[in-house]
């Protein structure tokens, strides 16, 4: 009795996932390649401002890094709940969406040139919806480089 090999549609799975971990583990690097200066910084400050609560602005910054460690979502392969995805701007979402753009393309019988132009509609309908979290992110920011700023 022979074994039915597995349909290829899983593989395909396990081949996004694949690819997707190697995008996450990049991320992460890169988040943690911030994540060590912006902590330390954040120390160093609290240590010297005295402020109401110690430790205020480095709470803040880890709490900051825990919510980009979460967006990235290093693990949710091992998840398999497809519909369970948070609609919030994860990378399993945007990658998601990203490629429900190019299937539906795919199947419409689309060129390179109309999935490169439904692509771009996707990532600019993603940008417009994160534009007021870029402003936030973008305001605190300044608000720590500030901070930072020798005392004139």
């Amino acid at each position: 009795m022979s074994e039915t090999p597995p349909p290829a549609d899983t593989r395909w799975h396990f081949i996004r996932d694949v690819l997707v971990l190697q995008l996450k583990l990049v991320l992460g690097n890169i988040h943690n390649f911030f994540l060590i200066p912006v902590t330390l910084g954040a120390a160093v400050i609290d240590l010297v401002v005295k402020t109401d609560r110690h430790g205020g602005l480095f709470y803040r910054a880890l709490d900051w890094g825990r919510r980009a460690e979460d967006a990235i979502g290093l693990y949710s392969a091992l998840d398999r709940d497809d519909e369970g995805l948070k609609r919030d701007f994860t990378v399993d979402a945007v990658v998601k969406k990203l490629e429900s753009v190019i299937v539906r393309e795919y199947e419409k019988g689309g060129t390179a040139a109309s999935m490169k132009t439904a692509i771009d509609t996707a990532l600019d309908q993603l940008h417009a919806e994160t534009e007021k979290t870029a402003a936030k992110a973008q305001e605190a920011a300044q608000n720590v480089i500030k901070k930072l700023a020798p005392p004139e």
